[in-house]
């Protein structure tokens, strides 16, 4: 016959708990004897008898994702006891911010590009005497631009939302705007 020592090891938190880990142990599948530090930094943020409480009201098969995340929490707010995870959230959501205006400058700088590329490689149109002379073709903005010394370039107003232009070389008597779009991507990107 078997002996009780020779069972297997008690859990984390009944070996943190310094109690007889019993086969029914409601703490036994989610700590392991080999992740002490797991429960004692649930045990210490949360308390055992809050988890068991917890784990005793959820589903078996929601008890794992919640103790991930009690461990997850318990963590953080050991290493930060102010913030915990709350800080980890907002150091990554302040990172996703300022990635996301580096892709916006980019992206900008691609169009930019884009516009100042395209209209030197078309062809210039047929010259009529009826038309010799009228005026440049101008792009939108070169009149407000000249005026404040932006020569060349487009009106670009401080904040974070982007204006959206008619270019010159779009000739789209429809208006339709996702024609615009479409002649705009065909000629910047030659498809």
């Amino acid at each position: 016959m078997a002996s009780s020592s020779s069972y297997n090891s008690p859990c984390a938190a009944c070996k943190f708990l310094r109690r007889k880990c019993l086969p029914g142990c409601i703490f036994a599948p989610y700590f392991p004897p080999e992740e002490p530090q797991k429960f004692a930094n649930v045990h210490k943020i949360f308390g055992a008898s809050n988890v068991t409480k917890l784990l005793n009201e959820l589903l078996p098969h929601q008890r794992e994702d919640a103790v991930n995340s009690l461990a997850y929490e318990a963590e953080a707010r050991v290493r930060d006891p102010v913030y915990g995870c709350v800080g980890a959230i907002s150091f990554l959501q302040r990172q996703v911010q300022r990635l996301q205006k580096e892709l916006d400058a980019a992206n900008a700088d691609l169009i930019r590009y884009a516009c100042n590329e395209i209209p030197t490689a078309l062809p210039a149109p047929p010259v009529t005497s009826s038309i010799q002379h009228m005026a440049p073709r101008q792009r939108p903005g070169d009149q407000f631009n000249s005026r404040i010394g932006n020569e060349g370039g487009f009106y670009q107003p401080s904040g974070s939302m982007p204006l959206h232009y008619n270019f010159p070389w779009n000739d789209n008597p429809t208006g339709d705007p996702a024609e615009t779009q479409r002649g705009i991507f065909s000629m910047a990107f030659g498809t």
